[in-house]
């Protein structure tokens, strides 16, 4: 059975090392990119708390965005963040991915948040190798060998799990150990071994969660196992569709914003500790866990006439078909568990990106010595 096993995980990884190496190193890349943004430009996302001032009112701060920036522009969108340090960001009908970022106690704009070239360039390295699907959800051939190479890689995992397995506790403490003293070559093996068998559990964790953006047939068994229907969340509808009131009110510009001010007065008494609170046209976004790193957000739908709320949407008592998105992407980045596991996740990825290569040495090393 064992030697089933080598030859399985030999034949897979000779011809797909490569890209898994891609994936895992580029994945690795993406883990820390808010922080990188964040450190590069810290001025677009922290202002100088003022205690003894009001942080300005929606309708007040709108007035002030429309008078440093173009006519052309129409807001659809305004995030207060549950900490005093950080700027307020608004968002715009025809401005693209831009975010603007502005001073919360002065209204004053602080300029653009924008993507990041190069982490944008590594995200489509990571996802489709650089050949993105003409639209949302299709496919291309990008996609689908990335979504073969990570099918694959599980089994390469596993098939090293029972190649590893030793037969003897002294063989175990061998297996988790580097030996430094004993070659190159030795060298090379012990960290292939040791370090698979230490970066496995999270490698195939990102791999079975990361199986559910390839392939629809496996994110509906995906979510079949943890007892959801196939998902029907916004994010697989239609980028254009809109509500109906969306659409009246954008199309006749008839929105009042001081309504956003008594929505978002009345939610402050909902939620007196929350990180974050978006303003949309007919409902808000709340995400109310100041400590979490999770996709949580709860909906509160007002009434657009006078911001009045009439119903909030929990997100615990979402369907599961709604929640499980989040988790998958959470357990997929690390971000579940907050810096420390994007640090673990981090380092298994790079083990993850190290491992094809340290197996490929080994490789051209008995096939060389067979050769002699």
């Amino acid at each position: 059975m064992r030697k089933i096993f080598s030859k399985l995980h030999l034949w897979l990884s000779v011809p797909f090392g490569v890209i898994i190496t891609i994936i895992c190193l580029s994945g690795a890349i993406l883990i820390f990119e808010q922080e990188i943004i964040r450190a590069q430009k810290p001025q677009l996302y922290q202002v100088e708390a003022i205690s003894d001032t009001i942080r300005l009112k929606p309708s007040e701060l709108v007035v002030r965005i429309k008078e440093q920036t173009a006519d052309s522009l129409q807001l659809t969108s305004l995030l207060y963040s549950g900490f005093a340090h950080e700027t307020c960001q608004a968002e715009f009908k025809n401005s693209g991915r831009k975010i603007l970022s502005i001073n919360p106690y002065t209204g004053e704009v602080i300029g653009w948040i924008e993507g990041n070239r190069f982490f944008q360039q590594v995200r489509k390295l990571h996802r489709w190798l650089l050949d993105a699907p003409a639209q949302k959800g299709e496919q291309s051939f990008g996609k689908t060998i990335v979504g073969i190479s990570t099918l694959l890689m599980v089994l390469i995992l596993i098939s090293g799990i029972f190649i590893w397995i030793p037969r003897t506790r002294k063989g175990l403490k061998n297996r988790l150990t580097l030996s430094c003293t004993k070659g190159w070559r030795r060298f090379v093996h012990d960290s292939h071994v040791a370090l698979g068998f230490y970066a496995t559990l999270f490698l195939l964790v990102m791999a079975l969660t990361g199986l559910t953006w390839s392939f629809g047939w496996y994110r509906n068994a995906a979510y079949s196992l943890f007892g959801a229907e196939k998902q029907t969340a916004a994010s697989e509808r239609p980028a254009n569709e809109k509500t109906a009131g969306q659409q009246k009110l954008q199309k006749e510009n008839l929105l009042d914003y001081t309504v956003w001010d008594n929505a978002l007065s009345e939610l402050q008494m909902y939620y007196p500790q929350y990180k974050s609170i978006k303003l949309n046209v007919n409902n808000a976004q709340i995400a109310p866990n100041r400590k979490s790193t999770m996709r949580r957000t709860d909906t509160a739908k007002f009434n657009p006439a006078n911001g009045k709320i009439e119903h909030i949407q929990y997100y615990q008592d979402l369907p599961k078909s709604q929640t499980l998105r989040g988790w998958f992407y959470a357990f997929h980045t690390g971000s579940w568990g907050g810096i420390w596991t994007k640090i673990l996740y981090f380092i298994a990825a790079m083990t993850g990106g190290t491992l094809p290569v340290s197996g490929y040495y080994l490789w051209i090393k008995r096939i060389q010595k067979k050769q002699e």
